[in-house]
């Protein structure tokens, strides 16, 4: 292999690891190391990417690098992209050179995330809105925004120091603590209307969800890669866990303080911010708030919450004009949004996984991570069973709805290039 070749491929692996590390699915890593390696006339090369790692072969070259689970930031993943597609669709006689190739991704790879004020606000926008969504007052939501400030700046500038386990299940903990320290003073502030602890807490910790590896396993597997789609789901399934133990861990505290835990009763739902036309804006502003979180690009804000906005309108219609269940509902949101998805990133000749991950945050089953975790302080092992399958389903559900998108977008592509 001569040295410009395997300078070529070197930057490959290089566009790999950076989209690997940032959120892309491992189809996508695939396609674009290809792309570039073949355009400078790479041979008889082979890539393998794992969930955390790459190996790459060609002739008389080898390469295998481990990549570390990091922060999501969407932008990386547009950008790279972007190299791929000038790299490979210069009809002009030109191109690309490799130390402009280098270049660009030394930028890519130095651009900064978003500033810690977007995030923060991102995070309290996105979980006081999708507090409506999930039922409750606007009290709830004011409340809420203010827990979410201080968890925001908690996952900022604390979490990056620990570990993803430790970071998540701390997060839990804190998030619902500040709920708790939030309900305590309404009680004492107003006795009679108190706010909702539950609505509260579900709407704060689905800023700790691992909305990418999630949404990202599910792809995998519509790709019939199953070794990553398993990994990755595994991983968000851990991340949900410490989520729960943390919320338990502050509802032990609670009870601790309290002399035995408060009967929180049914999830409530408020009559006034359960109407479409407060539903609709709601879930359009709270997926905008984790456009942030997940770094996407601004530019791609509208389009992102406007999957979203989609993917809510079809769940509240299905949940409450036909006698479809929650998960039948959940089904066919997860399909608006995947599908909205792949329109929108044809139109605007983005990835998918921009709009897909920000545009699901809102059908993430957030009430059930609670709920469980509630009943099996409370010792209602029967309750914590119900809801976990419950949360299970739901979960299938979504995933079923990505695959049938997936799937669907994969034979219409392959018919186009046809």
């Amino acid at each position: 292999m001569t040295p410009e070749k395997e300078r070529a491929m070197q930057l490959s692996v290089e566009a790999g690891h950076i989209l690997l590390e940032n959120g892309a699915e491992i189809s996508r890593v695939e396609e674009t190391m290809r792309r570039i390696s073949s355009h400078y006339g790479v041979e008889d090369q082979d890539f393998f990417v794992l969930s955390n790692g790459i190996i790459a072969t060609g002739r008389q070259y080898a390469s295998a690098k481990f990549i570390p689970i990091r922060g999501t930031q969407l932008s990386r993943i547009v950008a790279v992209n972007q190299l791929s597609r000038d790299i490979s669709g210069k009809r002009d006689g030109s191109e690309v050179s490799l130390d402009e190739v280098e270049t660009r991704l030394k930028a890519i790879r130095a651009s900064k995330g978003k500033p810690w004020w977007e995030v923060t606000f991102g995070i309290a926008f996105g979980v006081s809105s999708f507090c409506l969504l999930f039922g409750g007052s606007l009290m709830d939501a004011l409340a809420t925004f203010i827990c979410g400030i201080l968890l925001g700046l908690f996952i900022t500038f604390v979490c990056p120091h620990m570990s993803r386990i430790f970071s998540n299940l701390q997060g839990g903990l804190v998030g619902g603590l500040l709920c708790i320290l939030a309900y305590q003073l309404s009680v004492y502030i107003s006795p009679q209307a108190p706010l909702h602890l539950p609505n509260m807490i579900i709407a704060t910790i689905i800023a700790l969800v691992p909305g990418v590896p999630f949404t990202n396993g599910m792809r995998d597997l519509a790709n019939e890669d199953y070794i990553a789609g398993t990994t990755r789901l595994v991983d968000a399934f851990l991340v949900f866990l410490c989520i729960a133990v943390g919320v338990m861990l502050a509802l032990i505290f609670y009870g601790f303080l309290s002399g035995g835990l408060v009967d929180l009763g049914t999830p409530t739902v408020d009559a006034i911010t359960a109407a479409w036309y407060i539903q609709l804006p709601a879930a359009f502003i709270g997926t905008i708030g984790f456009s942030a979180l997940f770094g996407a690009p601004r530019r791609y804000y509208f389009t992102s919450a406007l999957a979203g906005m989609l993917g809510w309108g079809m769940y509240i219609l299905i949940n409450r004009c036909t006698p479809l269940s929650v998960t039948g509902a959940s089904f066919m949101a997860a399909l608006v949004v995947a599908g909205s998805s792949h329109i929108l990133s044809g139109m605007q000749r983005c990835p998918v996984t921009v709009f897909l991950i920000c545009g699901i945050i809102p059908l993430v089953p957030g009430g059930g991570i609670f709920w469980t975790a509630y009943h099996l302080v409370a010792n209602n092992l029967r309750l914590a069973a119900t809801q976990g399958f419950v949360a299970l389903k739901i979960t299938v559900a979504i995933a079923g709805g990505i695959i049938v998108a997936t799937a669907i977008g994969s034979i219409y592509r392959k018919r186009r290039k046809r």
